[in-house]
């Protein structure tokens, strides 16, 4: 990963100017990616009347070390985040430690969330670990040690951030964890992250009963990052999602890990080899379309036919971009609350409800939808860069 980044309204370092230092695309865990690679966000909350039809509701019941697909959570909407006030931030001292500020995805939400958190009087101090849980406990003790009001991670390995979110606890500070149920922390911001990969692959087996049949199977590269658990879990959603709409019209290839954009450009080209007439790609993040886009746009001479196409989650403003231009292979994605912008205020929504204990359940399901070319215009006015 490239070196930790900080963000601080009392530091010279803002998570704007990373931003701007950060155009790699990537997914959630990612080091830095191809320079080609702009800043990001998710499925929105400014076109959520476009992608309500599309929102994925949360499974229930059993315990976090389950995954999350069986969890007992809530399920966000547009009047679960209305209920905060953003101007009860004011004087709140919040703590944010992510994996990376590298990744365009976390660039671009960092930036629109400290524009939030600064207009609404909050003092805050965002740091990126490097995808390192050394170095992240270090960064949650940095923040006990200063008195917040609350801490989020988003943590490179949640079991080993535990402890140090148990002691932030015992010190009286909110804790809330972006992407993982963990046992330490009063809420968890989360997605059902297999349903999200089940709507990955029947975006993608739709694309697939277009243009394929059983005669005519389409060859299936599905590129992931099962080393992490939520990614793990998505790209088997992704595998029930396909078989759920396209059974007997295509088959799985080839799976290599690609989380950043340059990797899974590489991982792309390395399945063309062997498999040159795979045209479908599905993928767990940003980085997966951006680099499967590019290794598919040389192969073909940026002559990209009919029956390709690329089907992932995670928006980067690079990702929107393609999926505008006819002549790309990205096709659609399924993303979060919306642009940047969205999920910034969002999350700042949650930081807010958190500390007034407006929360009912610990554990809420963040809004997913489609992103396509119906529906991108909107998303694309709040997007940082």
């Amino acid at each position: 990963m490239a070196a930790c980044g900080s963000s601080s309204n009392s530091a010279s370092t803002s998570a704007s100017a990373a931003s701007s230092k950060s155009e790699s695309a990537a997914s959630e865990a990612a080091e830095s990616a191809s320079s080609a690679a702009s800043s990001s966000a998710a499925a929105s909350s400014s076109a959520s009347s476009a992608t309500s039809e599309s929102v994925t509701a949360a499974s229930t019941t059993a315990s976090s070390a389950e995954g999350t697909a069986n969890i007992d959570g809530v399920q966000a909407d547009d009047a679960f985040y209305e209920k905060a006030d953003l101007t009860s931030l004011k004087g709140k001292k919040i703590g944010i430690t992510i994996q990376s500020l590298q990744n365009a995805y976390w660039a671009g939400v960092m930036s629109a969330l400290e524009d939030i958190l600064k207009e609404n009087g909050a003092e805050y101090n965002i740091v990126a670990c490097d995808d390192n849980s050394t170095k992240q406990i270090s960064q949650i003790e940095n923040f006990i040690s200063a008195g917040d009001d609350l801490i989020m991670v988003h943590p490179s390995d949640a079991d080993a951030v535990e402890d140090a979110c148990k002691e932030a606890q015992d010190a009286g500070i909110k804790v809330m964890c972006w992407d993982d149920p963990m046992e330490n922390t009063d809420a968890d911001w989360i997605l059902n992250n297999t349903s999200l990969g089940v709507a990955i692959g029947e975006m993608a087996g739709n694309f697939i009963n277009e243009h394929y049949d059983e005669n005519n199977k389409a060859q299936v590269a599905l590129i992931d990052y099962p080393s992490t658990k939520v990614l793990l879990e998505r790209g088997n959603g992704i595998k029930e999602g396909l078989e759920n709409v396209a059974a007997g019209k295509y088959e799985i290839v080839a799976e290599q890990p690609g989380i950043e954009a340059n990797k899974a450009q590489t991982a792309m080209e390395t399945i063309l080899q062997q498999y040159p007439d795979c045209k479908v790609v599905v993928g767990v993040g940003a980085g997966a379309m951006i680099g499967a886009n590019e290794a598919l746009t040389t192969a073909t001479n940026g002559k990209i036919p009919e029956d390709m196409g690329i089907f992932t989650t995670d928006v980067t403003k690079q990702q929107l971009e393609e999926i505008q231009d006819p002549n790309q292979a990205a096709r659609a994605i399924i993303g979060f609350e919306g642009s940047d912008e969205d999920t910034a205020k969002a999350c700042a929504s949650m930081y807010a409800l958190i500390l007034s204990g407006q929360l009912e359940n610990k554990y809420v399901y963040r809004q997913v939808g489609e992103i396509n070319a119906d529906n991108i215009d909107e998303i694309m006015k709040g997007m940082k860069g």
